[in-house]
């Protein structure tokens, strides 16, 4: 099991919060998405073996934000 903190920019409101959580939520090998929109990252609960960091990041860019 893995985790990771992202610092993501271009966050700014529970719509936000809830794109990012629901795309990353449904990849297949993410257990947790937890959006801390006022510390502008995104941690990831993730299965190594089901999904890789870049296709969680590469996720969060399709939905218009940066990932720094």
């Amino acid at each position: 099991m893995g985790n990771i903190t992202l610092k993501v920019e271009g966050m700014s409101c529970g719509h936000c919060v809830k794109k990012i959580e629901g795309s990353v939520g449904e990849l297949a090998g993410v257990n947790r998405v937890n959006v801390k929109l006022a510390d502008a990252q995104v941690e990831v609960s993730f299965n190594e073996s089901q999904v890789s960091i870049e296709t969680i990041k590469e996720t969060i860019e399709d939905q218009g934000y940066d990932v720094e």
